[in-house]
């Protein structure tokens, strides 16, 4: 099938280079809450579950604000909503730096969630539409903004970080997010051409015609699977600093690991999203989402701070690929006008199993004294994810093959 000229062009490259500072700076929300955890909890004198529930309403927030603001991108295009969300996201910092106690401070990170949800699945969903043959590696690419600002925040901020002044850290922030997506949003005005809508239509249509569901069902089939692969991925994304701080390692090696661990998904993001643009996107997705249970029980064995290291660094490398394929997947087989919408819709539930998962780590450490369990649960949840993937797969291979030659 012959694709627009526009698309996978030297516009669609530069483009796709703006959008990645863009989610390199917005995504920063989610993942400073995570370095400052053990300030948090000193500073409130909170127990383990509790200090987590910042985090907790930050990714709820983020969550349905990947659904709410993907369909405002769908409606008022991307410029406008990356203004918006950069306005919100500035003022919650601002405000979370001024917070005097611990609800306050998590009923702010709630708004937070939502402003940062902008870097996310809404500007994948608007890069989604500038590539054809290599979208798989654009929306990669896009995606790894996500990690790449886990990674490149808490280093960058290392030297505040380490006196345990998060207020301070949280207003850099505020600034920077005006400074920098602003400006950007103002370059992020060209509309898709409709004869490139178009053409996008006709393919997805033919796929989603072999799987014999509709655009809903696939959305909550996929969305129950990024649950469970998500629930099992929140448990050393979200604990890997306490987890390392119980261990006697010290919060600077735990954010370390996060670091390496980030980036480590960061390649894994752009390996999947080639692989992706000659396998598709569900076999992508169940290739990651088999590492990572491999990965999980990894931590069950080794707690040495070498091992640590090195099963970190893994974890990375063998679950980043996951959450950008249920965006090749949506791509792939849902309408091109609803992209925002539906991308949003599946990723708000892949962030929402990261929240249940971050809430349900810290109640079994509390519970049970030990992060042992929580690896299980994770690794439990991470077999729903599995059987979801293959069911799809094996449901669309049966319609294929029944088809008359």
């Amino acid at each position: 099938m012959s694709t627009h000229p526009i698309l996978d062009s030297r516009y669609s490259w530069a483009r796709l280079c703006l959008t990645m500072v863009a989610a390199l700076v917005a995504n920063v929300g989610i993942w400073m809450i995570i370095a400052v955890l053990p300030d948090i909890e000193a500073e409130f004198q909170a127990s383990r579950a509790w200090a987590t529930l910042p985090y907790t309403t930050t990714m709820v927030g983020f969550a349905l604000g990947n659904f709410a603001v993907g369909r405002l991108v769908d409606t008022l295009g991307v410029t406008r909503s990356l203004q918006w969300a950069a306005a919100l996201t500035a003022s919650s910092f601002g405000l979370s730096a001024i917070s005097p106690d611990m609800l306050t401070l998590s009923f702010v990170h709630f708004f937070l969630g939502l402003g940062t949800a902008i870097g996310f699945g809404p500007l994948i969903a608007d890069i989604s539409h500038w590539f054809d043959k290599q979208r798989g590696l654009a929306v990669a690419l896009v995606a790894s903004g996500n990690y790449m600002s886990g990674a490149f925040w808490p280093l960058a901020l290392s030297d505040i970080l380490a006196t345990g002044d998060w207020r301070t850290v949280y207003n850099i922030l505020a600034v920077a997010t005006i400074l920098v997506l602003i400006p950007i949003s103002l370059t992020l005005r060209r509309q898709v051409p409709v004869a490139a809508r178009a053409i996008a239509e006709t393919a997805a249509s033919q796929r989603s015609a072999s799987t014999g569901l509709s655009s809903r069902s696939l959305a909550i089939l996929l969305g129950l699977a990024g649950v469970g692969c998500c629930v099992a991925m929140s448990m050393p994304q979200v604990h890997i600093v306490a987890y390392c701080v119980g261990l006697g390692y010290g919060p600077a090696v735990g954010q370390q690991m996060l670091a390496l661990m980030l980036m480590g998904g960061v390649v894994s993001r752009i390996i999947s999203g080639l692989i992706a643009d000659r396998i598709g996107g569900v076999l992508t997705l169940l290739i990651g989402s088999v590492l990572q249970c491999i990965a999980l029980f990894l931590y069950l064995p080794w707690d040495g701070m070498a091992s640590l290291y090195m099963i970190s660094m893994l974890f990375g490398l063998s679950q980043g690929g996951i959450v950008p394929s249920y965006a090749v997947v949506v791509r792939e087989y849902m309408p091109a006008k609803d992209a925002g919408a539906w991308v949003g819709f599946v990723l708000m539930m892949t962030i929402l199993g990261m929240a249940l998962g971050g809430w349900m780590s810290g109640l079994i450490y509390d519970l049970t004294g030990s992060y042992q369990m929580a690896f299980m649960n994770g690794i439990i949840w991470n077999g729903l994810n599995i059987a979801i993937i293959l069911w799809l797969l094996s449901r669309t291979k049966a319609r294929l093959n029944a088809q008359p030659a």
